[in-house]
């Protein structure tokens, strides 16, 4: 049913603070409203931007007015009198097509509220402080005339046209003139001029002025000066300038016009003043006579400093070429798995296969876990594809995600290469996706919510756009294994490639196995075996370079008087205070690696008041100082998250140790994020105990990656390396599966493992975490939601409840206080499809939680603590 004046409806969604859900507005006669547009709406008593979701020719059969919020009083949902009109367009297509899909999938499926999903996928604060502008049109437009005093481009009224507007419509037009910036917002004009409201319609409908968003102050355009040479009737006098004219310039003024002129006849006014050696007020003088004219153009705002050269496809091992004819060759959508061994030349097949991408007017979307890879991996496509590429990560500035996202929005052919949150880049035209290290944790989400996985929201994108999918890996995650690896008969859109050589025929690095147990009988009590010392040794004097690999930074992972027993705790959080020493000349800190509460670390112990306070346990920092005693001329960097705290710090310290600036880089597990550093020979893992006896049964698969993904960084150039593995525990299944390379082995064990207790990959969890200020308060809630989730299960068929569904808990978590809130969690486990009514069920919690208790839905989450 359609009623008079309306040629369709709209799903829109309201960005207002307490409001959620989606509201249904009419689309009134001349306004055209697609998904994807940017609409200002009547909401109550007030205008609001919204975003368009899906439209109608036919009015839905259920809807939602703003006037049926559950605070409004107004007539009954669902009737024709609750819709009403759509007030303005005030940006077209700022998203593209089929986005608003992918948006509600990952919505339902994490059991999200739709605003928070569009603000976990929207560059920061893009929504929430947006103004609406407008502007004159180009000066083609039949109504206006061209008219500029300074060589700069604007707009006036033609006679006609004037004599047709009302005068309120003539006043906002002039108003407009006048904007030093070209537009002004549409509040001001309101407030300025009365009744402007009436005449910014008219301008709007006959076309005169348009309507824009403007970012929020915090990511505007980014605008510079630019000098642009004038010729034809821009200038002064009839026709080009002569040798005459140019003869009445100054000497400066005539070096202006012969650089614009080797410059291709423009230039921005900075680089111009540099150039030239001159000040501006010799470019305003020959703007004032009509040689030149500035105007401010927007310039794009970039992440990192531009790489100089261009680099040529290398050629490929037959095991290369073999995969990326394969990959060429696929049509439609199919989920890869890029089985490679470390150093296998995983990165050169992802560059061939994604030129032809781009050569065919597509483009192609990577995914890294961490921000410290992007500069390695980023520098590497640059020189292949040149300005094609762009960044996308948290690390960048609100103003460069700004840009970088609107840059995404043009549909020309570009690599995008960004974290976790670029699997929501708004490519309109995807050829390629590609997840590398596609095992690794950094890909999902914990909080807030929606908690998504990159890696789940890729293959929807990769489905929906019909496109190949790559997950590359040397240690594939165990769900990846079990979906494509040959053995586990994978679905037919699921494929299975393998890289099981590195390239130029180099060897793996044997893994040595040392025996911490036989050095402490032997009298070694030092963090370093005799082997390793030896061989940081043989590394320094051959002037080569070698990583160290320890889990933890700081310095020490608590510290305990011997007196009473005691050890220093958060005051916040029920975890020990990690000991923190950068330098001898620096003041000892502990530090709390949850909340980030900082103390200074007391002389005496606040139990018993001794003074026999000690530091156990081992980090980045201490292990940095020991190095310092044992080789006094060793060259050491740190790279952990206490290193690399500020922008571009992952790219100087790697660049720092790839120019020699160093003989050992000792880090964390950012060590293991896929950096290539031929020069390293050496990689010595100190205490791989502390990965192997973790609280959780992914314990085992994750420490084989972390094992396996380090001792991968050695041996990779020219010279051969060697991996020196530390451990209390040489028997153990994942230290001997690092040692002779089984990682598909081990795999098939931890399957078999998990099937008799159907863990995931064999079933699904859903987890729920908890958390408030009163630990009673947390508990009771935690009660009542493991009473809903019973009463659920109970009106489930029998059979189906006591076989697909069960609840772990409620149980505190592992670290029960953190920042002085206590956490309770409840586990789901799922066997088999999960039932249909579940997920609006557990999106419904929140009502039985009061509003100091938040509640986090973690599907399918990597940790259980």
């Amino acid at each position: 049913m359609r009623e008079a004046g309306v040629v369709g409806w709209v799903d829109v969604l309201v960005d207002c603070p307490g409001v959620q859900g989606v509201f249904t507005y009419e689309i009134p006669v001349g306004l055209s409203v697609d998904a994807g547009d940017i609409v200002a709406v009547p909401f109550g008593s007030q205008q609001l931007g919204a975003i368009a979701l899906r439209s109608y020719d036919d009015r839905p059969e259920s809807t939602r007015s703003e006037s049926t919020r559950p605070e409004s009083t107004g007539p009954e949902p669902g009737t024709l009198a609750n819709l009403r009109p759509v007030t303005e367009v005030v940006a077209q297509g700022f998203f593209p097509p089929g986005y608003w899909s992918l948006i509600e999938q990952v919505a339902e499926y994490y059991a999200t509220p739709l605003m928070q999903v569009i603000r976990v996928a929207l560059p920061p604060k893009l929504l929430g402080k947006s103004q609406r502008r407008v502007r004159p049109v180009a000066a083609t437009h039949p109504g206006l005339s061209s008219g500029s005093s300074s060589g700069s481009s604007s707009s006036a009224l033609s006679d006609s046209a004037s004599s047709e507007l009302s005068a309120i419509a003539q006043a906002v037009f002039l108003q407009l003139q006048q904007a030093k910036q070209g537009s002004y917002t549409w509040r001001y004009l309101k407030q300025q001029i009365p009744g402007a409201e009436k005449g910014l319609r008219e301008l709007l409908r006959l076309g005169l002025i348009e309507s824009f968003l403007e970012a929020p102050a915090t990511c505007q355009p980014k605008l510079q000066r630019w000098v642009t040479l004038l010729s034809g009737s821009g200038l002064s006098g009839s026709g080009m300038p002569g040798t005459e004219s140019e003869l009445s310039l100054t000497p400066k003024q005539r070096d202006v016009l012969r650089l614009l002129r080797q410059q291709g006849g423009e230039l921005s006014l900075a680089a111009l003043l540099q150039m030239g050696k001159m000040s501006d007020s010799t470019v305003r003088a020959l703007e004032k006579k009509h040689w030149v004219a500035i105007e401010r153009r927007e310039v794009l705002r970039t992440e990192g400093a531009g790489v100089v050269g261009r680099d040529l496809p290398k050629a490929l091992t037959p095991d290369q070429a073999g995969v990326l004819e394969q990959i060429q060759a696929m049509v439609g959508f199919q989920s890869v798995l890029l089985h490679g061994v470390t150093g296998s030349g995983k990165t050169e097949v992802y560059l061939q296969a994604i030129a032809p991408i781009l050569a065919k007017g597509q483009s192609a979307l990577v995914l890294v876990p961490e921000i410290g890879l992007t500069p390695q991996l980023t520098d590497r496509f640059r020189l292949r594809f040149g300005d094609r590429v762009c960044v996308y990560h948290s690390g960048l500035s609100t103003g460069e995600r700004y840009d970088t996202w609107r840059q995404m929005l043009l549909g020309r052919p570009q690599v995008v290469i960004g974290t976790r949150s670029a699997v929501f880049a708004p490519l309109p035209n995807l050829g390629l996706i590609v997840l590398d290290e596609e095992h690794d944790s950094s890909f999902k989400q914990d909080q807030p919510m929606p908690c998504y996985h990159a890696r789940t929201v890729a293959h929807w994108r990769a489905q929906a756009q019909n496109c190949p999918l790559i997950l590359g890996s040397a240690t594939p995650a165990a769900e990846t294994w079990h979906a494509h690896a040959p053995s586990q008969h994978p679905k037919p859109t699921a494929r299975y490639l393998s890289l099981p050589q590195r390239i130029h025929a180099r060897p793996h690095p044997p893994v040595e196995i040392v025996d911490l147990r036989d050095e402490l009988l032997q009298g070694n009590r030092s963090v370093f075996s005799r082997s390793l010392c030896r061989a940081i040794a043989d590394t320094l004097e051959r002037k080569q370079q070698g990583l160290l690999f320890i889990h933890r930074r700081g310095h020490s992972t608590f510290v305990s008087c011997r007196s009473c027993g005691e050890a220093l705790n958060c005051p916040h959080c029920d975890v020990s205070l990690t000991y923190h020493h950068v330098h001898d000349q620096a003041r000892p800190v502990l530090r709390c690696h949850y909340c980030n509460y900082v103390q200074a670390h007391p002389k005496l112990c606040p139990s018993c008041q001794s003074p026999y306070l000690k530091n156990f346990g081992s980090g980045t920092q201490r292990i940095t100082q020991e190095l310092k005693q044992l080789f006094p001329d060793l060259r050491t960097l740190r790279y952990d998250s206490d290193t690399t705290r500020t922008k571009g710090s992952h790219r100087r310290l790697l660049d720092r140790f790839a120019a020699g600036g160093a003989d050992l880089l000792v880090g964390t597990q950012m060590l293991t994020k896929g950096i290539d550093l031929p020069q390293v020979t050496l990689v010595g893992i100190v205490a791989a105990d502390g990965l192997l006896h973790q609280a959780d049964f992914r314990a085992a698969e994750r420490a084989c990656q972390t094992l396996l993904q380090v001792a991968g960084r050695a041996g990779r150039g020219d010279v051969p390396g060697r991996v020196i593995l530390q451990t209390y525990m040489p028997e153990h299944p994942v230290v001997a599966a690092v040692q002779h390379q089984t990682y598909g082995a081990f795999l098939a064990t931890e399957l078999l493992q998990r099937q008799d207790l159907a863990y995931p990959p064999l079933g699904r969890l859903i987890l729920l975490r908890l958390s408030g200020p009163h630990e009673a308060e947390v508990m009771a809630t935690a009660d009542r939601i493991a009473q809903v989730l019973e009463r659920f299960a109970e009106e489930m068929p029998q059979e189906a409840a006591s076989e697909m569904f069960s609840i772990l808990g409620p149980a505190p978590a592992a670290i029960a206080r953190v920042a002085d809130r206590y956490r309770w969690q409840l586990l789901l486990k799922l066997v088999g499809e999960a039932p249909p009514a579940l997920f609006p069920k557990l999106m419904a919690l929140r009502q039985s939680c009061p509003t100091n208790i938040s509640l986090t839905l973690d599907v399918d989450p990597l940790y259980l603590n």
